[in-house]
């Protein structure tokens, strides 16, 4: 079934569904239920002779309103599941299963702002089917009977499905918020370090500058020295604006787990890590930490896994990354995601294994080498005096 995750199927399921929703292939295996509709064909004696064809066509045309009714909101909704419970109407007489249209509305209700309108809206649209089979129909009682019985199932079902949803979006928010304040309360972090940096610095070149200026006449020795000393601040300055560039650029492993944690924890997964004692050289753990939230990103969106966990070891010489899942696991897709985390990787001479099993989760491994750790604490940027 790796079909089905293919980028082509994928989004021709998002066109269908809004992928928002995070519901996945669940709605497509909610139309199961019409198989309900069929029965007949089982036991030909309940039906009439000629329900098949216009079972076919109400089916026809159920289907639009369905996926429609998954990005509809307010009245359109409303139309919507009305539309479908009137297209048992026509079937009431022929196929005794044609209440599955009603039950299918009871599920879509919920979708309502409103507990008080999705009630209504159900109350009404059940009331209308069942009036009219107590008037036209034969043996409606028990078709009312198991209409009002699954109808309510799936109305509570649906309901609070929708409200989970509901929470998970409200988390997403939360999540967002949360990163957009971190990365505000950040830059104001800078832009003080910036000014208490460069402040101080810039006042002293200006202040030897003005005094080389004046001396250049009457002492060129003292005058020369002055400047020497405005290169020696200046180099000084540059070093300590690059460093503090690289620590801006720098993603930490400390603070991607943590985010990591409340992303995942927010969809019901439990999340452990443990990141050993000292940290890796600054331009491994960038790299390492933007590894954790690719796939982090990947076990939240696609894993469908309730339990995860980011380990860093080591292993002889060798840095140990591990990042374990329990999902569903099967083939891996390559994506821009796991292309440009093989690319980052390569630049440390560090080897990424991915291994992947249906039904047992995913394991994503990454090894970087000694001489890769050696050669980043040589290209960290120097103080200069």
């Amino acid at each position: 079934m790796s079909w089905l995750n293919h980028p082509q199927v994928l989004a021709w399921r998002d066109r269908l569904v809004p992928p928002e929703l995070g519901m996945g292939w669940a709605p497509f295996l909610s139309l199961a239920y019409l198989a309900f509709l069929f029965l007949p064909v089982l036991v030909p004696r309940i039906a009439s002779p000629n329900w098949l064809p216009l079972t076919l066509i109400g089916t026809a045309a159920f289907l639009p309103l369905y996926f429609r009714a998954y990005w509809a909101q307010g009245r359109e909704l409303v139309l919507l599941v009305v539309a479908m419970s009137v297209l048992a109407v026509p079937l009431g007489k022929i196929n005794p299963f044609s209440n599955t249209f009603v039950i299918f509305a009871c599920a879509f209700a919920p979708h309502l702002s409103t507990l008080r309108r999705s009630l209504l809206l159900a109350f009404v649209v059940t009331i209308g089917y069942s009036v009219y089979l107590l008037a036209f129909v034969r043996g409606a009682p028990l078709t009312i009977g198991i209409t009002y019985l699954v109808g309510t199932a799936c109305f509570v079902g649906s309901y609070f499905m929708r409200e989970n949803q509901r929470k998970q979006v409200a988390l997403r928010l939360s999540h967002e918020e949360v990163r957009r304040l971190a990365a505000l309360a950040e830059r104001e972090r800078i832009g003080r370090d910036l000014h208490d940096l460069l402040g101080h610095t810039l006042s002293l070149i200006t202040l030897k500058s003005e005094l080389a200026n004046r001396l250049w006449d009457r002492d060129a020795h003292a005058a020369r020295q002055e400047v020497r000393d405005v290169e020696r601040i200046a180099r000084d300055a540059l070093g300590q604006v690059r460093r503090a560039v690289t620590g801006i650029r720098a993603a930490g492993l400390a603070a991607e787990t943590a985010s990591a944690r409340l992303l995942l924890e927010s969809g019901g997964v439990v999340f452990q890590y443990d990141l050993g004692g000292m940290p890796p050289p600054p331009p491994i753990e960038t790299c390492l930490a933007l590894v954790v939230r690719e796939a982090v990103t990947n076990i939240h969106r696609h894993a469908q896994a309730s339990r995860a966990n980011v380990t860093l070891t080591w292993e002889g010489d060798d840095l140990l990354l591990e990042v374990r899942d329990n999902g569903r696991g099967g083939d891996i897709v390559p994506g821009n995601g796991l292309i440009g985390m093989r690319e980052r990787l390569a630049m440390l001479d560090a080897e990424l294994r991915i291994d992947s099993v249906r039904g047992q989760g995913t394991r994503l491994t990454v090894r970087v080498p000694r001489a890769a750790q050696g050669a980043a604490v040589d290209t960290e940027p120097l103080r200069v005096h």
